[in-house]
């Protein structure tokens, strides 16, 4: 039955989910890359899409902003909808600038955040988690068959955009030397405990979009091209 956030009916959402946070970056490369696309949700313009890539199944599906976003969509795809996998594939910015590039494809094993979602909502209380092993694995070798080989890295989950300046640049350091996080972004680590509350899987891409030490920042265009790589390796993971 549909639910609160998605109208989809039963059998309209595949067992792997591509989760962009924008979900006109999900209407894009669900018309770019899937044939037999059908729309199945455009509550509060969180659009979901199934269709076929190579004659598999898939859905892509916007999750928004923010870790209550994704711990909201996240949920209701694995409980309500019998999702499998899902696959954030989203973009970061990056706290240690000297191992990565822009535009970088970053592959995420696990996910440190300060936020309290995964103790309220299960009493878990790690700092913490983690993305699937298997998921991951079919991550990389989606990637080799492409000749692409990518970093990996621990991601902060922040609840927070807007740093003060000072803040920001006393963080940074922290995160690296304390917390052994390279990139920060705003979702996984409540997709990846929602996944293993559920017994399901979960993992993620990231495309770097910003170097802040360094000033560099991805165009539009930018972001576009290195985002088709990124989807790509998702997408190969339903063909393994």
């Amino acid at each position: 039955m549909p639910t609160a956030h998605n109208s989809a009916k039963k059998g309209e959402i595949a067992k792997t989910v591509l989760m962009p946070g924008d979900p006109l970056r999900a209407q894009y490369f669900a018309q770019k890359l899937l044939t037999d696309v059908h729309q199945f949700n455009s509550v509060r313009n969180m659009l979901g899409f199934t269709g076929k890539y190579k004659g598999k199944e898939v859905s892509i599906m916007g999750s928004g902003m923010g870790i209550c976003s994704i711990g909201i969509y996240s949920h209701e795809l694995f409980k309500e909808y019998d999702v499998d996998n899902i696959i954030r594939v989203g973009t970061c910015g990056v706290y240690a600038d000297e191992k990565f590039e822009l535009l970088d494809t970053v592959l995420v094993t696990e996910a440190f955040s300060f936020s309290t979602f995964a103790l309220e909502q299960s009493g878990y209380d790690k700092p913490i988690t983690y993305a699937d092993e298997e998921l991951l694995d079919k991550l990389r070798r989606s990637a080799s068959n492409m000749g692409i080989v990518m970093p990996e890295a621990r991601t902060h989950s922040s609840d927070v955009i807007y740093y003060e300046k000072e803040k920001r640049a006393v963080l940074a350091k922290r995160m690296i030397n304390e917390y052994g996080c390279d990139i920060v972004e705003c979702e996984s680590f409540a997709l990846f405990h929602n996944a293993k509350m559920t017994g399901k899987k979960a993992a993620g891409l990231m495309q770097v979009v910003d170097l802040v030490n360094r000033d560099l920042h991805a165009t539009s265009v930018d972001r576009e091209r290195a985002g088709l790589q990124m989807f790509e390796i998702a997408l190969g993971t339903i063909l393994l």
